[in-house]
C-alpha cells in the first residue's frame, strides 16, 4: 500500500495548479488521516528531530503514558500511510522517516512564488 499513495502523492499536482481527481484525493487523505492524530504526530516528530534520522521502538515508548499495543499501532498506521519505515535489529526496531512522502506532501501543499496574496 506504501508504494500505491506514494504513486498517488508523486502524480497529484500542487493544490493552486488543478484539482485533485477523487483517487488522489482518497489518497493524500490517508496521510492526513494518519496526521490528525496527536500521538502520531508527535511519534513523527521524535523520529524526525532525532539525530541520526532514526528512533529505536524503546525511546519512542518511553516518550508516552500508553501501552506498547498502542504505540505498536500507532506506528503501524504511519508505516502503512509511508511515512516511517522500520527496521528490525536483534530484538529492537528502529524507526525512521520516509523523507520522499514528506517532500510530496510538502509540494502538494506548496504555493507558487507568484501566487497573489489572499486577504484572510
Amino acid at each position: 500500500m506504501r508504494l500505491e499513495l506514494l504513486e498517488i502523492l508523486e502524480c497529484s499536482p500542487p493544490l493552486t495548479r488543478e484539482p485533485l481527481d477523487a483517487e488522489q484525493a482518497a489518497g493524500v487523505a490517508r496521510v492526513f488521516k494518519a496526521l490528525g492524530d496527536p500521538v502520531r504526530l508527535r511519534i513523527l516528530s521524535i523520529v524526525a528531530s532525532r539525530a541520526g534520522g532514526e528512533v529505536c521502538v524503546c525511546d519512542i515508548t518511553g516518550a508516552f503514558e500508553l501501552s506498547q499495543p498502542t504505540i505498536s499501532h500507532h506506528l503501524k498506521v504511519l508505516k502503512e500511510v509511508g511515512l516511517l519505515t522500520s527496521e528490525r535489529r536483534a530484538s529492537w526496531v528502529y524507526y525512521r522517516l520516509v523523507p520522499e512522502t514528506l517532500g510530496e506532501l510538502s509540494a502538494l501543499l506548496t504555493l507558487p512564488a507568484t501566487a497573489p496574496a489572499v486577504p484572510l
